[in-house]
């Protein structure tokens, strides 16, 4: 029965301030005044709940963990910038460390930032990540540009040489440009690196790792993280709509 009435006195509502609207032109400046007082004043609350609503309902869902997952995935992860809003979503000028999040850091050796970043909404109905991130160059004197990602423990965990280390991403530039991806192995006090060229044939790519060719010990392995390095990245935009991370275990032959 609430849900009845409050359907009738919304239609009830909203039938008066079409009236209202349709009659505002030949209204007295007295009224007019009146209503329009009302009308800001119920404004700024359905802008208030528009706003959350746009923010909540938008897909994909915020907090998704949904990831590709090749077939015989046995562990996957999309870092917190993808994931969820970040507590500052962008800045200029950003200094020579700057840190995003915890364990996301952006790294540069200019002289004078022209860098600024800053965290989208990702809208597209073939988007899985909630959130992109992006970054703007403009004159760029120094000599190096990464993103810097440290996996969490369960990356590590279990590792094996027998395992294919997986980098999926969905990047978007203004002007061609080369991306890299270094995997970083800490076992004891070596650290193993490993970098592929990222293809930008197409927005969806990846790149793999293949831990056989390396000379890693399995029962060292400490840490992981991941190194992306953007190579001549001046006069540019830079959207990483998604980033995640899986690996699976290589078939026996």
């Amino acid at each position: 029965m609430n849900k009845v009435l409050e359907k009738l006195a919304f239609r009830r509502m909203l039938s008066r301030w079409t009236r209202w609207a349709d009659e505002a032109p030949a209204m007295g400046l007295g009224q007019l005044r009146r209503l329009r007082d009302e009308a800001r004043s119920l404004r700024r609350q359905v802008d208030r709940l528009l706003h959350e609503a746009d923010h909540r309902l938008t897909l994909p869902a915020i907090g998704t963990t949904k990831v590709r997952r090749p077939a015989g995935t046995d562990w996957a992860w999309r870092p917190a910038p993808w994931r969820g809003a970040i507590p500052q979503p962008g800045a200029a000028g950003v200094s020579g460390r700057e840190t995003l999040h915890d364990g996301v850091t952006l790294f540069h050796d200019c002289g004078l930032s022209e860098i600024s970043y800053r965290q989208v909404r990702n809208t597209r109905e073939s988007d899985m990540a909630p959130f992109g991130l992006s970054l703007e160059v403009f004159r760029f004197d120094g000599t190096y540009l990464s993103l810097v990602l440290d996996l969490p423990p369960e990356g590590a965990d279990g590792l094996l040489l027998r395992h294919l280390v997986r980098v999926d991403a969905i990047v978007e530039t203004e002007r061609p440009i080369e991306v890299y991806v270094r995997l970083n192995i800490k076992h004891g006090p070596n650290v193993e690196k490993v970098v592929r060229k990222l293809p930008l044939d197409s927005d969806e790519t990846m790149v793999e790792f293949d831990l056989t060719y390396t000379k890693v010990v399995e029962k060292r392995i400490e840490k992981l993280w991941l190194d992306l390095i953007f190579d001549g990245p001046e006069m540019n935009q830079i959207v990483l709509r998604d980033l995640s991370v899986s690996r699976r275990p290589r078939a026996e032959v």
